[in-house]
């Protein structure tokens, strides 16, 4: 879902190169978006968001400028990933980010909840979630760096 929403947000910013996302773990690896974060995103205008789930390779860390965690628990298997492939390959291999999404629109350190195993309102919130950090996003990173 984040994905979605800082795809339509950033779509006419020619300063934002590749959006993607990706899990920790590979649980819904080639699947498509669970169906009620589609029908979240299609209420609210995102009409052409496509995606396939897969699992964070070591290339992310270089290829992305930044890689935004969901929650804690993420964050730290991020992190531990980080440090084990600027130890194994250089810190040359590790350029990316690696942050909680949260810290750019909310209190610091807030989470998503993850709304997977809930009902319907679940996505909702988690969908005002990703605008809220998406567009703190957009203020702190990509206008203060034209």
């Amino acid at each position: 879902m984040a994905e979605g929403v800082f795809r339509t947000m950033t779509k006419a910013d020619s300063h934002v190169g590749d959006i993607d996302s990706a899990g920790t773990g590979a649980y819904h690896e080639g699947m498509p978006p669970d169906p009620r974060t589609m029908s979240v995103l299609v209420e609210n205008g995102n009409l052409d968001y496509d995606h396939t789930a897969r699992k964070v390779t070591t290339l992310d860390f270089r290829r992305f400028d930044y890689i935004l965690a969901m929650d804690q628990e993420n964050l730290y298997d991020l992190l531990r990933r980080q440090r084990r492939i600027a130890r194994n390959h250089g810190a040359d291999a590790v350029t990316a980010k690696v942050m909680l999404f949260g810290d750019f629109g909310g209190a610091p350190g807030e989470q998503v909840v993850d709304p997977y195993y809930g009902a319907q309102d679940g996505f909702t919130v988690a969908y005002e979630q990703m605008l809220r950090f998406s567009k703190g996003f957009i203020d702190k990173v990509l206008k203060s760096n034209p």
